[in-house]
């Protein structure tokens, strides 16, 4: 047994390289401008959004709530990858450690899986202001809104607590070359030299509990609340109950569709490209475009970071 865990330990390579567009070179340099800009920008509008939900009194309410823990996530989610690809991109050396590399998969996933939990709960939030406005402030009390988003962090807490065992445990028989732009489980798996059957399974479990079914729940949440906006019988009415939902769909749609893409096959059966493209879109567009997609769509948004805007500015000039 000694002699087992002293080849295993011998086995794991010091470093891995992340292949990214390295055998294409001319795409480095426009995908750095591009993942610097996109970096910055979702920065930017993640923090003002968090900024305005916890400072504009007139946004303490469950669904800005939500949203600012969604902000968070797309923060800490951009920043465990992004930072490094930049690096790698901008050096010869595209290297990042075992242990970065490790903590980097386990960080991602953990935030994953929690973004996909509270993207279910901000669709309860929506079916419950539009379904059952009455008591909407009685069921959507702040406890439940806490112990909601405490469930979201500590499932996907988890969630990324098994794959991190079961991958740790991979061996790579000196292969150290990862064909992706940032450390994430299906590109380990991928990489190992070992029967990967059980990790194909287990992984293929997980998202089916953690993005499947928080999936179903949105839908027929969204399924209640269009049978009842139809029943509106004022078109405006209808246009302003859609128009409060439109941004979360928007959201969910360009989280979940590449998510489901790239979990929902065994990662042993991806081609050489295949995976790499769609993590990047979801690692760092997605979470860019979020704070504007809210922000373009919500007038209260708007109203709170002009108000901010307007607090900030006076605060200058004194």
């Amino acid at each position: 047994m000694r002699g087992d865990n002293q080849s295993f330990l011998w086995d794991l390579p010091k470093d891995f390289i992340l292949l990214g567009v390295s055998d294409r070179p001319w795409l480095e340099l426009p995908l750095f401008v591009v993942l610097l800009v996109s970096y910055i920008l979702a920065m930017l509008g993640n923090i003002a959004i968090i900024l305005v939900s916890w400072l504009d009194p007139q946004l303490h309410s469950p669904m800005y709530i939500f949203l600012g823990h969604l902000s968070f996530l797309d923060l800490c989610y951009t920043t465990t990858t992004v930072p490094q690809m930049l690096v790698n991109m901008g050096s010869s050396r595209k290297t990042i450690s075992y242990g970065g590399c490790t903590v980097q998969y386990a960080i991602f996933h953990w935030l994953g899986c929690t973004e996909c939990i509270v993207l279910a709960t901000m669709a309860l939030d929506r079916y419950v202001a539009i379904c059952e406005p009455l008591r909407y402030a009685i069921i959507m009390h702040c406890p439940l809104c806490q112990q909601l988003v405490a469930v979201a962090w500590l499932s996907g807490f988890g969630n990324s607590l098994v794959q991190v065992v079961l991958t740790v445990q991979l061996p790579f028989c000196g292969q150290q070359v990862l064909n992706n732009f940032f450390c994430e489980v299906p590109a380990m798996i991928k990489l190992s030299c070992a029967d990967t059957t059980m990790n194909d399974a287990t992984l293929a479990v997980l998202v089916a509990f953690f993005v499947l079914v928080p999936l179903a729940l949105i839908l027929l949440s969204y399924g209640f609340i269009t049978h009842a906006v139809l029943k509106i019988q004022s078109s405006r009415g209808r246009l302003k109950a859609f128009g409060t939902c439109s941004s979360h769909l928007v959201v969910v749609s360009l989280f979940y569709l590449p998510a489901i893409y790239m979990y929902l096959q065994p990662p042993s059966s991806y081609s050489k490209d295949q995976g790499k493209f769609i993590s990047l879109f979801y690692s760092i567009i997605t979470p860019t475009l979020n704070p504007f997609i809210y922000t373009l769509r919500n007038k209260d948004v708007k109203g709170a970071l002009r108000r901010l805007l307007s607090r900030t500015w006076r605060f200058c000039r004194r």
